[in-house]
């Protein structure tokens, strides 16, 4: 049907808005006052869309929405007209009211609930019905959720209290903001329709009714789900009153308390049992605190954790969602004694689990799926994680740490109170928080050419991370991008191997000592190498992933290739003691092997087999992302391949239960077999054990006072700095002067979202003020530059010594960002008009801010600067930095800049290889430039070679940077393809140590230049 907006007058609009309070409608002390509406159907709610006032639908899929209508019925219940729909859904689907969202929320706390007229199918289907609480509008809201089934027929009023409204685990559109069912800012309603059914339905008169008791708006909570304490000592477990809007009790609140015997702790003999009554007298102010004491008795046996289960009963307000328990401690067991060697606190450990516990610690679940937490003691889980964009409200570091903090504390209610291993992917900082220090992304790294910078920003990274409770990072990434068609192409350091073995220096920023020895430190965290192994060698066209076009593909090659290109940096990653690895979504296929395509997930030749056995690799695999979803066969078979293949932990965010359960079915009838099983579980409680979580389980925010500090982001900034690759200055228009008048356009010149890419905030990242940070024109500006800024250049050109044009891409992760799924490599049409009319203005610098390279051949020549920006992070700074000479460009590429996109793939070493700028390439603006020719490029060589044989690798990279200056000072832009392979090959030997072939290929580029 067609969708046509309604528009009603602003007076029936008003007259339908749900009044604050039952007594505006009909006397405060009406015992039953009379039914607000909500919604009529008669006109007065437009059809729109999120976030405007309106009904809207949506679906899994592109015709899971349903079609909604406003039709004239005679048997309408309330007015002349209904609400009604078509459906036919295959996945998900449904419709929903946000209220305005420029207009105040709506107060429905005075009411017992909400009704509505329902035209019964009988179908016996259930229909979901949500109700959006608290925060900014109804897409930033707090979702509760319930029920109705449908098994009559005909028109019936659907009664529904609020009471009966639960909060919704599986998903929350802000991470859930306090669980607390306010209602006095209700943002809307939406409605679930059944699935796997073609159907229609009619709604009418939505309303609210009943006068709400004190239940509804008293609640009583406790401090904690769980009070583990010392064997032998008393928890005191906190009962608190709450009420909506703060007012006191109207009425006495009562809770009476009694320890049951269902817990594992035997009553008399664990703990002395207890009983009583708290009451709340009328008026006790809200917030008011109460305690229940409840003592545990020491013995001299050697225990595990026993659970005693405090029943709650509560008169006169909602009882906590849960009843709290009370744990004594785990205590005299080998496991728990820090002064043994961590093999023998394993080996203790592992003897005493059941099979349930194993499994669980070989499952992490995403947090969002939790609810509560009350699962991860129920499924003894070893782990969470948060997915990108996965966070808590407010999004900031206390509330990182006391969210994980809880998590914490429910797994002290397992048997052996196994702490939590809680992972991020903090891939360039700790890029979920706002505020955090944001790195540039790791291509930019790359560019930098600098190990030692790469290890500070590694340990800015960890610091970050850990002071907010989490003590896993999902980074680095280790792929190496061989086409930059891939989305995920800025996540690797750079297309050659060499490359990315000399920026691993970030593994010991992240977890410092290769032996593990600092892992427990406060400012570290475990790293993973990922993804393992070829990630970055997919096939252009071979992915089968949804519309991706590259990522999670098939990488094709020999297996000489394999060793060389994919391979080598997880030898050094290893070398380097890095604690964990991730396997790639994407499939091998090793030609020559006759396998085909195998799903990296499923290689136990390569997990088990390379990786574990002929590397040595002694940390813990963990799966990515539902990874074994995408393994063949049925879901059973699916865990046996990924286990069998050596993938130690499953990240299954939502199908933590499904998981954990196929696994103890498998392992019970034999077809995993218990050594893997304990030996998943010996690699992860050894990194545990090594992070100290048994003796330190909570978040040491000691450290928090330093996230997005001065001293952070001066090492972020040195890095936007370094990563900056000049690759044209003609006429040395940069660095600028201050006294020039610059005028700045273009549409990341401005914007630090743009800047800071995928992976920042959000999984895919977002335009605009996402987080703190300055932007480059904010850098430009605070250098002290005379800048004129204009986004589009539709201010005036006239009057201005230099023009600055910051294009490039916007955000995007992942297969998201592949070309061909919705992006390309050319600037987009503002950009190119941008550049147009600044470059033929003015003399002009382009800076391209961008995750790959951006196809700008046919604009070069109207170019007199370009420099490769990058996705330089939070700190515009270093960019500015170089721009104005406060800091010399000295970053060199680390993927080859390509003429078209039809050369791609193109890489360092190709036979063919003829690029826009080759691998290496970059100017600099360092005062004194290297003079010299032919003769300077000898003695370089014979030193170069010299210092190769001593191994003065300082000395030879300096004397091999030397003789690029003076190539690329005769080359200028005339770069052919007989001048850019052996330049880009020097720079490969340079990484590889051999400085005397290096300087030698630079001569042979010397000597084809023009």
């Amino acid at each position: 049907m067609r969708r046509t907006a309604l528009l009603a007058s602003a007076t029936l609009l008003a007259a339908l808005l749900p009044m604050t309070t039952a007594a505006g409608a009909s006397g405060a002390d009406d015992p039953d006052p009379a039914p607000v509406p909500v919604d009529r159907f008669e006109g007065e709610v437009p059809f729109a869309s999120p976030p405007a006032e309106g009904l809207f639908t949506w679906g899994g899929d592109g015709d899971d929405a349903p079609a909604l209508g406003l039709t004239s019925r005679a048997d309408a219940p309330e007015g002349g007209k209904v609400l009604t729909g078509s459906y036919d859904i295959s996945g998900y689907g449904g419709f929903t009211h946000d209220f305005a969202f420029a207009e105040p929320a709506h107060d429905w706390s005075a009411h017992r609930g909400i009704r509505f007229w329902w035209e019964g199918r009988d179908n016996g289907r259930k229909i979901a019905f949500e109700i959006k609480d608290g925060g900014a509008n109804g897409e930033a809201s707090e979702l509760w959720t319930t029920s109705f089934t449908d098994d009559w027929t005909g028109w019936k009023q659907v009664e529904i209290p609020f009471t009966d409204f639960t909060y919704r685990t599986d998903y929350q559109p802000v991470g859930g903001i306090d669980q607390v069912l306010g209602l006095t800012e209700t943002w809307g309603y939406a409605l679930t329709l059944p699935v796997g059914v073609k159907g229609d339905f009619a709604m009418d008169g939505v309303e609210l009714y009943g006068r709400a008791d004190q239940s509804l708006r008293a609640a009583v909570t406790t401090g904690a789900a769980v009070y583990p304490v010392e064997e032998g000592r008393a928890a005191a477990v906190e009962l608190t009153v709450a009420t909506t809007g703060a007012a006191p009790l109207g009425d006495p609140v009562t809770v009476a308390y009694e320890t049951a015997a269902t817990g594992t702790a035997e009553p008399g003999k664990d703990y002395t049992p207890v009983t009583g009554t708290v009451t709340f007298p009328a008026g006790t102010p809200s917030g008011a605190t109460r305690t229940v004491t409840v003592p545990t008795l020491k013995d001299k046996r050697a225990e595990s954790a026993e659970t005693v289960p405090l029943r709650l009963t509560v008169t006169g307000a909602r009882p906590p969602a849960e009843n709290p328990q009370v744990v004594v401690d785990a205590h005299g067991l080998p496991y728990l004694n820090a002064k043994l060697p961590v093999k023998k606190r394993v080996a203790d450990l592992l003897s005493r689990m059941s099979l349930a516990e194993k499994a669980g610690q070989m499952t992490q679940a995403e947090r969002g799926a939790i609810g509560t937490g009350a699962d991860i003691a129920s499924y003894d889980l070893g782990s969470l994680l948060s997915g990108g964009g996965s966070t808590p409200t407010p999004n900031t570091a206390d509330a990182w740490a006391k969210m994980i903090d809880g998590y914490q504390l429910r797994a002290q209610a397992t048997r052996f109170q196994i702490p939590l291993i809680y992972g991020v992917d903090a891939v360039h900082g700790h890029n979920n928080l706002v505020g955090a220090t944001v790195m540039p992304h790791n291509i930019g790294i790359g560019a930098t050419r600098d190990p030692r910078l790469a290890e500070r920003t590694g340990a800015v990274t960890a610091a970050e991370v850990r002071a907010t409770g989490v003590p896993w990072d999902f980074a680095p990434c280790l792929c190496v991008t061989r086409d930059e068609r891939w989305g995920r192409s800025y996540e690797s350091f750079g297309e050659d191997p060499a490359l990315v073995e000399s920026m691993e220096t970030v593994v010991q920023g992240l977890q410092g000592a290769r032996d593990g020895r600092d892992l427990k430190d406060g400012d570290k965290v475990l790293a993973t190498a990922k993804h393992f192994v070829g990630d970055g060698g997919t096939e252009y066209g071979s992915s089968t992933t949804g519309s991706y076009t590259i990522d999670q593909g098939v990488t094709k090659v020999t297996r000489q290739q394999l060793e060389a290109v994919h391979l080598a940096p997880y030898r050094t990653a290893v070398d380097r003691g890095v604690g964990s690895v991730m396997p790639s979504y994407s499939s091998l296929d090793i030609l020559g092997d006759g396998r085909g395509p195998v799903k990296m997930h499923a290689r136990a030749d390569m997990i088990n087999g390379v990786l574990k056995g002929r590397m040595g690799f002694d940390g813990f695999v963990i799966s990515d992302w539902n990874a074994i979803d995408q393994l063949p066969g049925d879901y059973a078979s699916r865990v046996r391949a990924a286990v069998d293949a050596g993938v130690d932990m499953m990240m299954v965010p939502y199908s933590y239960k499904e998981f954990t359960a196929t696994l103890i079915d498998e392992a019970g009838a034999g077809r995993i077999t218990e050594r893997r099983i304990d030996d998943a579980v010996a690699r992860i409680l050894t990194q545990k054990f090594a992070l100290g979580l048994f003796e330190k389980p909570y978040a040491d925010t000691g450290g928090a006072s330093a996230i997005g500090s001065a001293g952070h982001r001066a090492v972020a900034r040195q890095a936007a700095a370094e990563s900056q690759v000049l690759l044209k200055n003609s006429g040395g228009v940069l660095p600028l002067k201050k006294n020039q008048k610059v005028y700045v356009a273009g549409s990341n010149a401005d914007d630090i979202g743009n800047q800071t890419g995928g992976w920042t905030i959000t999984w895919q990242g977002a335009s605009g003020d996402i987080t703190q940070g300055t932007t480059i024109l904010d850098g430009m500006r605070k250098a002290g530059g005379d800048v004129t800024y204009s986004r589009d250049a539709s201010a005036s050109t006239a009057g201005y010594d230099v023009g600055v044009v910051v294009v490039g891409e916007t955000p995007y992760a992942e297969g998201v960002g592949d070309v061909g799924n919705g992006n390309d490599l050319e600037l987009t049409a503002a950009d190119r008009a941008a550049v147009d009319k600044v470059c033929a203005a003015m003399r002009c610098a382009v800076l391209i801010v961008s995750g790959r390279p951006q196809l700008i051949g046919d604009r070069l020549a109207g170019i007199d600067a370009l420099v490769a920006s990058w996705l330089p992070g939070t700190e515009g700074d270093g960019v500015a930095d170089v721009l104005y000479g406060r800091r010399p460009f000295t970053g060199q590429l680390p993927v080859t800049w390509p003429k078209t996109q039809a050369q791609l793939p193109i890489n360092v070493g190709d036979a063919a290889y003829d690029p826009q700028f080759p691998y290496g390439w970059g100017l600099t603006t360092l005062n004194r430039v290297p003079e010299g020719g032919a003769t300077t490029l000898k003695g370089l060589g014979a030193a170069a070679a010299v210092a190769e044989r001593a191994g003065a690798d300082e000395v030879g990279r300096a004397l091999v940077t030397k003789a690029r200056l003076i190539v690329q000072r005769k080359v200028g832009q005339a770069v052919t393809a007989a001048v850019a392979k052996p330049f880009a090959d020097a720079d490969h030997l340079l990484l590889t140590g051999r400085y005397g072939k290096a300087v030698e290929r630079l001569t042979a580029a010397y000597r084809a230049a023009a």
